[in-house]
């Protein structure tokens, strides 16, 4: 089904409802929420990143807690302390307190909005959790100043045992095509971004799936040396984690080089996947491509002629995304 962009309140609704829904494996709760609040949009979940975490807050040893955000307190600790970090640590040295991390992963989740490979929706949403991450103040290698204090070289460091339940925070929504449209491009050209949508719809991976069935895209906003707002934007696989690198040796040509194409297309689950992943990510070896470009000149024909036509192009311009 082809939904439409929320409307804002509806948008803010589901904000509201997000932060008082509880995390779940697969994320049924979410989902249902979203059905119900952002009408027409027909979310599923497509890749999740993990790894990440963020500076938290101040506890005492028995969990009360002093404050969320640690940078803050610290702050406000030192200027009531007049600057001076040996009065903050005769203060706080003796009580044990602990630092702790907000320990996340995000969480994206596609809806199309119609055919074109960037008329998507992308939700994405952080799951967070608050852990033990050290001491607040290390006894044996006491803190000099206050990044000394907040980021210290040799930390007390704690197990992470968790302090606090698990929540989601609405990150953000994004309609693909004003991603897209933000793209920088050369005069009368693309960019590679929108060459990478354009082959896909161009290409036999288009007439069997949607783009977002297959990729997200993870995009980053950030100021030139001119101070004017850039959005930069790649596609990221969903398959990436599960499909192992392309395994090419020289010698494969004709037959031995169709089959490994063949078999890479289906572990990714689309044809041509073999071509996309060798612009994006890295998981297929340019040499590839120029091997498959030395059997297409002997005659082996055995990718269809508008992949072909793609990969011709890639030839006489390389580029990546």
């Amino acid at each position: 089904m082809i939904g439409c962009p929320p409307e804002e309140p509806s948008l803010q609704q589901f904000i509201q409802a997000l932060a008082a829904t509880s995390p779940r494996p697969h994320h049924a709760a979410l989902l249902e929420t979203a059905a119900r609040l952002l009408p027409g949009c027909e979310f599923r979940h497509a890749l999740t990143r993990s790894g990440w975490y963020r500076p938290g807050g101040v506890i005492l040893p028995d969990g009360t807690r002093l404050a969320d955000d640690l940078e803050k307190w610290a702050e406000a600790e030192l200027d009531d302390c007049g600057g001076d970090m040996g009065i903050l640590l005769e203060r706080h040295a003796g009580a044990g307190l602990l630092a702790t991390r907000q320990a996340g992963r995000t969480h994206y989740f596609v809806s199309p909005i119609g055919p074109g490979p960037a008329e998507f929706l992308q939700l994405e949403v952080e799951e967070v959790e608050e852990v033990l991450d050290r001491h607040l103040i290390n006894l044996a290698d006491l803190p000099d100043d206050l990044p000394d204090l907040t980021e210290p070289m040799l930390p007390a460091a704690l197990p992470a045992q968790a302090v606090g339940r698990p929540r989601y925070q609405f990150r953000r929504l994004t309609d693909v095509r004003q991603v897209l449209a933000r793209q920088p491009a050369p005069v009368g050209g693309q960019s590679p971004l929108g060459r990478f949508m354009g082959e896909w719809s161009a290409g036999s991976a288009g007439a069997r799936g949607h783009f977002c069935d297959h990729w997200i895209v993870a995009s980053r906003e950030h100021l030139d040396r001119y101070r004017n707002s850039l959005l930069t934007a790649a596609p990221v696989s969903r398959h990436a984690r599960q499909l192992k690198p392309f395994h090419w040796l020289p010698e494969a040509r004709g037959r031995a080089m169709a089959e490994q194409l063949h078999a890479f297309d289906r572990a990714a689950g689309y044809p041509s996947a073999w071509y996309f992943h060798l612009v994006a990510g890295g998981v297929t070896p340019h040499a590839v491509a120029y091997a498959i470009a030395e059997d297409l000149g002997a005659e082996f024909h055995y990718l269809p002629e508008r992949d072909e036509q793609i990969l011709a192009g890639w030839l006489a311009a390389p580029y990546s995304v």
